[in-house]
C-alpha cells in the first residue's frame, strides 16, 4: 500500500480507468471473436461481423484503451481473413 499522497490519487486513477477500459477492451474483444466464429461457421452475415469488430477496433484505439498499431494489426488480420473468404482461397493466417 502507497503512503505518499500522489501515489495513493495515482491508484485511484489507475483503478477507475481500468475500469472505464475494461467495457470498450472487452467489446472489441468479444466483436473480433464473434468475427473469428463467423469464419468457422460459414456464416452469410460475415462480412457484417468483421465490419462491426473493425468499428469497434477503432473506437477502443481512439479512446486510448488501444494501442492504434494493435487495432490495426488485428484488422489487418481480419480483413485477410474476408478476403480469403469471399474468393474462397484457405487464409494463411490463422490468427
Amino acid at each position: 500500500m502507497a503512503n505518499i499522497n500522489s501515489q495513493i490519487k495515482r491508484n485511484r486513477q489507475n483503478e477507475k480507468n481500468r475500469v472505464r477500459n475494461r467495457n470498450a477492451r472487452g467489446s472489441a474483444r468479444t466483436a473480433v471473436t464473434a468475427a473469428r466464429a463467423s469464419f468457422a461457421e460459414n456464416d452469410p452475415q460475415t462480412k457484417e461481423a468483421v465490419m462491426k469488430a473493425i468499428s469497434t477496433l477503432d473506437k477502443a484505439a481512439q479512446k486510448g484503451v488501444i494501442h492504434p498499431n494493435n487495432a490495426s494489426r488485428r484488422k489487418g488480420r481480419l480483413m485477410k481473413r474476408l478476403a480469403a473468404f469471399l474468393t474462397g482461397k484457405p487464409a494463411a493466417d490463422s490468427k
